[in-house]
């Protein structure tokens, strides 16, 4: 068995994130929420996520924009729901573990979870709030 390498710098997030969106997109549960419902500029939108979990990951103190913001604005239209988020998060462990393997592996998918977790809680809370 090859051992995979750790992520060690942000090209190995942005081969990351590049990959994972890609399967995103041919994704039967989210895929059209990001091709169709609220279709992405991907060549602003991966810069901004790699910065993100570069951040995350590396402590490296990108200039960072509300990366939350754009999920609340969805959901005013397009109602995201646990299914979505389960999804989306099977799809990062899946990428993440046929990359990478490690301690920056394991803290970007304990983050993942707690990030969906909290969005779910979150999108929850505002949808019963609004109908």
């Amino acid at each position: 068995m090859i051992e995979k390498p750790d992520i060690k710098d942000r090209r190995d997030i942005e081969k990351f994130i590049i990959l994972f969106y890609q399967n995103v997109i041919k994704d039967d549960t989210i895929g059209t929420i990001f091709t169709k419902i609220f279709p992405l500029n991907w060549e602003q939108h991966i810069p901004l996520i790699t910065d993100f979990w570069e951040i995350i990951l590396l402590d490296n103190p990108c200039v960072q924009e509300n990366a939350m913001e754009i999920h609340y604005e969805l959901n005013k239209t397009y109602k995201l729901k646990k299914k979505h988020f389960n999804e989306w998060l099977h799809l990062f462990n899946t990428t993440i573990d046929n990359m990478y393997s490690g301690e920056k592996v394991l803290l970007a998918k304990k983050r993942a979870a707690g990030i969906a977790a909290l969005m779910l809680l979150k999108m929850d809370k505002i949808n019963l709030q609004h109908g």
